[in-house]
């Protein structure tokens, strides 16, 4: 991968919508920049110098876990998984979900604690619905908090 030294945006892929891997294609493009897809199935990516897939085996956070392993502190993830977001934000990477929301050391355990509060409810029988289908308002803020963080990391 070119630049070993620079940051690398990892893509929790198996879940991330189509539209938002799009958006990710053209910019690790424009900036020149690393862009990693972790999944556990083949993914079809744009041939590219700085876009590559690896596929993992399946298996419970098998994904989760490589992103884990293999991003560093100044790297960005992109995941809509809160827990992958906590562990990544504790190894000092930023996280990104697709609807543009920054997972920062200062929101992420209360994201954390509401989303098990949350899957405790789904475990005793509640019904609380699913997420909201991606709109064209989060892909606009995905891309615009995607462009932030790379003018910030070409400023380092």
């Amino acid at each position: 991968m070119p630049g070993a030294s620079v940051a690398t945006i990892w893509v929790d892929a198996d879940a991330c919508p189509g539209a938002i891997k799009d958006i990710l294609y053209r910019a690790a493009e424009r900036a020149a920049l690393p862009l990693v897809l972790v999944a556990n199935r083949a993914l079809q990516v744009p041939r590219s110098p700085w876009i590559r897939m690896i596929q993992v085996p399946r298996g419970f956070d098998v994904a989760d876990n490589h992103i884990v392993a293999m991003a560093a502190a100044g790297d960005l993830v992109i995941t809509a998984d809160i827990p992958l977001a906590a562990a990544v934000v504790g190894k000092g990477a930023c996280a990104l979900n697709p609807r543009g929301e920054l997972y920062t050391r200062d929101n992420v355990q209360g994201l954390l604690d509401m989303r098990n509060f949350m899957d405790t409810l789904r475990s005793s029988g509640v019904e609380t619905g699913g997420p909201r289908a991606l709109s064209g308002s989060d892909r606009q803020s995905f891309a615009g908090r995607l462009d932030r963080w790379i003018s910030a990391c070409a400023a380092r």
